[in-house]
């Protein structure tokens, strides 16, 4: 009886994939670009990327960046505020975050040694992408990079999430009030706060990072949540490829959306890359541990999963 049940659970889900992929594929046709404006969520397909659901690699590595992009500048040339290395095991539902401190101090193909959140400003995506490759060991299959209105727009338009907040602390600018210790309910703004603020946290960019992870993981169980409803996926694939920019097809939009709400909860690891705090010139910046992190490239690269942080 389960084995059947797993059958049909399967066919739906194909049938609903067949269903969506043709939707998407008309509209890809029948929309002209300039009125869909693709200016909020930019996901380029790095070159070797061989797509989600091939029978080569069970792993897909999606580098997730948040651009600190001000209103008219392009936001794939701007610096990256929030970086998250994410990999989904297509076939266990393992996942995993490497979170990325933004001032680490790296080689940037083709521009030497600078922040690593530079890497978007100076190179674009697949800089950030070479520029995460030289330090954790891992070159991404996709990277997503959105702007921060956007990502406040869709932990709204998802009912907002709930994360496990270690301590209390707030931010003068960001959130007066500031955020209480334990279980808190987040909509967007919130969400984005709580991802942004440094101000009064311990650890710094480290502990900003490891919150950057906290809201994933929150962002991924209210999906989670939601997944079996009839027509949420699709509603979501819809509204994000109506602002995205991307050299993927619509239907790895789809499978990556299935991929993630496939994800099993209790099969999330996270891990920061730490580093020590110095100073090159007059600039504050992250000496990265490159060999923890390339540690944390080596556990993660075959399925997602992280031993140890």
């Amino acid at each position: 009886m389960d084995r059947l049940a797993g059958r049909v659970r399967r066919a739906r889900r194909w049938g609903r994939a067949a269903a969506l992929t043709l939707v998407l594929g008309v509209t890809a046709l029948v929309v002209p670009q300039s009125a869909v404006q693709p200016t909020d969520v930019s996901l380029v397909k790095i070159r070797h990327a061989q797509g989600v659901a091939t029978g080569g690699e069970d792993v897909v590595w999606i580098l997730a960046v948040g651009s600190d992009a001000r209103p008219g500048q392009a936001m794939t040339r701007a610096r990256g505020d929030a970086l998250q290395l994410v990999g989904i095991n297509t076939r266990t539902g393992a996942a995993t975050a490497i979170g990325v401190p933004r001032d680490s101090w790296v080689s940037i193909p083709g521009d030497g040694r600078e922040k690593i959140n530079s890497a978007l400003y100076f190179a674009g995506p697949r800089g950030m992408a070479g520029a995460m490759r030289n330090l954790v060991g891992i070159e991404p299959d996709y990277v997503m990079v959105t702007r921060f209105p956007f990502f406040e727009d869709m932990v709204d338009d998802i009912g907002g999430i709930t994360v496990t907040n270690p301590r209390r602390f707030s931010d003068p600018n960001l959130k007066k009030e500031g955020f209480r210790k334990g279980r808190i309910r987040l909509g967007g703004y919130d969400a984005m706060a709580f991802s942004r603020i440094r101000y009064n946290l311990s650890g710094g960019d480290f502990d900003r990072s490891a919150n950057q992870q906290r809201t994933l993981r929150g962002i991924h169980a209210r999906i989670r949540s939601q997944a079996d409803r009839p027509g949420f996926i699709e509603r979501g694939v819809m509204t994000v490829m109506a602002h995205t920019d991307t050299n993927a097809s619509p239907a790895e939009l789809f499978e990556i959306a299935q991929a993630v709400a496939q994800v099993d909860p209790r099969r999330i690891t996270t891990c920061v890359v730490q580093g020590r705090i110095g100073f090159v010139g007059a600039a504050s910046v992250v000496f990265p541990d490159v060999a923890q992190a390339r540690r944390l490239g080596r556990e993660a690269r075959r399925d997602a999963t992280l031993r140890g942080c």
